[in-house]
């Protein structure tokens, strides 16, 4: 594999990890209510969870596509649901959950999210060619915790901050209702094709 494929591959793995879905929205979450250190260990966890899928995505994929496509409609309805409930900030006796807890919440939103299944396996099998090295594949697989997990931890940056917090709560229900919708929309959408 020559340089300029790895990079290209490179590109368009951070363009799928930045474009919006459940871990960005977990990212954003848990940065409103729980600040940048949980963030940190939630983006850790999706870094992790974005290795697994680069493994196992392309040979799990219809399995997984339709599990995840589940879980995501699951998850939809929960937000839409929910969208006009005041958002849980603790209060301030309340203490952001563990490292552990964070991390586990991490790799659990990036396993149940179809997204990174159909773009590694079209990514993988469309761009990487058979015969690649193993240190290449090694390189690749860094590059995918790399990019998760350092978005992840910008958009859990981001949406700590006080403003950022502030105009989240503010709009919360239309952007609850508005993602929910579309994860649902995207989890049908994945599970019919």
């Amino acid at each position: 594999m020559t340089l300029t494929a790895f990079l290209a591959v490179a590109f368009l793995h951070l363009m799928a990890a930045v474009s919006p879905g459940p871990a960005v929205l977990m990212s954003a979450r848990t940065g409103v209510t729980e600040g940048m250190r949980t963030g940190f260990f939630l983006a850790l966890g999706i870094g992790i969870g974005g290795v697994i899928w680069a493994m196992a995505a392309p040979a799990l994929l219809w399995a997984l596509k339709i599990i995840g496509g589940l879980y995501l409609i699951h998850m939809a309805w929960g937000m839409w649901k929910n969208a006009d409930q005041p958002l849980d900030m603790g209060g301030e006796d309340r203490l952001p959950r563990s490292a552990g807890s964070a991390f586990r919440l991490g790799l659990i939103t990036q396993l149940a999210n179809p997204k990174p299944a159909v773009l590694f396996s079209a990514i993988f099998v469309g761009t990487v060619p058979p015969g690649t090295s193993v240190w290449v594949y090694a390189a690749l697989l860094v590059m995918v915790f790399l990019n998760e997990t350092i978005w992840n931890t910008v958009v859990a940056r981001i949406f700590s901050y006080r403003r950022s917090k502030a105009a989240y709560i503010s709009l919360k229900t239309i952007i609850d209702r508005s993602f929910g919708g579309l994860l649902a929309l995207l989890g049908v959408k994945i599970i019919a094709t």
